[in-house]
């Protein structure tokens, strides 16, 4: 009975948290000493402030880490925060990925139209204005796909982020840690592993999330952020597509993140 009790507070918690804006992954350090366990913590909110996301194994596709060692996955207790826990045990660049399996929402027409809006969705808006849905509530199922990078002892420019197969994925071209306040940061997007063009990129920094920079990918599926400030740095895109035929849902949304830090 506990068990039943404990596992319906979990789906409740993720149905409240689910239709937030953003995902991403928030470790206990960025820079983790060899040996050492990091709390892989999932977050949900906007702007970095954000409620837990508890390790749920309904929703979760894939949750992986990959150092020098090879890839593997993240372990963790269901219904607990940190989602996963990582035990650093190489030197170097470790890449963590998460990626959830859709989950449904609908939203009033005009709420729906302001989310497209400000996630840079027009072709959504005008694809809505075509088939005269523009008053109709938004049916969309959603996928989170989320990455972070964390480096143990010294960051060199030859460790580098790689692509985990992540259906929507933001990847580094430089590594972060190697990089100061000022520098600028080349990042790829792609969807299903091609590159992805003319998508809204948004970079964050935690100390001052109010001044975001937003940026299209361009042919080649890139984007290019001045990183302004040291400290904890989210980088997010989201791309809708319709959904196929006979789905429940008439949108199918995936949302990348990135998050890492910049200054030791």
């Amino acid at each position: 009975m506990r068990r039943l009790v404990f596992t319906l507070c979990c789906s409740l918690i993720a149905s409240a948290t689910l239709a937030a804006h953003d995902m991403w992954i928030d470790p206990t350090s960025f820079v983790p000493d060899v040996g050492k366990i990091v709390g892989v913590r999932l977050r949900v909110g906007e702007d970095l402030i954000g409620d837990p996301l508890p390790r749920d194994p309904a929703l979760i596709d894939r949750f992986v880490v990959v150092d020098s060692l090879g890839r593997r996955d993240l372990i963790g207790r269901d219904g607990a925060d940190p989602a996963g826990l990582l035990r650093v045990a190489t030197p170097g660049l470790h890449v963590i990925g998460y990626e959830s399996r859709p989950s449904a929402i609908a939203l009033a027409a005009e709420k729906f139209t302001q989310y497209l809006k400000e996630e840079g969705l027009d072709e959504i808006v005008a694809l809505r204005a075509t088939r005269k849905q523009s008053q109709a509530e938004g049916r969309e199922a959603f996928a989170r796909c989320a990455k972070s990078l964390i480096v143990a002892g010294p960051a060199s420019t030859a460790q580098r982020d790689q692509p985990l197969g992540l259906t929507l994925e933001l990847v580094a071209e430089r590594n972060p840690f190697a990089l100061s306040a000022g520098d600028e940061l080349p990042v790829r997007l792609t969807y299903q592993g091609k590159p992805l063009a003319g998508v809204l990129v948004t970079a964050i920094n935690k100390r001052n999330p109010a001044a975001k920079v937003s940026s299209r990918s361009d042919a080649g599926g890139r984007v290019r952020f001045k990183l302004s400030a040291d400290g904890m740095w989210l980088i997010k895109a989201v791309h809708m597509i319709p959904a196929p035929a006979g789905a429940s849902s008439d949108w199918l949304s995936y949302w990348a993140s990135l998050t890492f830090a910049v200054g030791r």
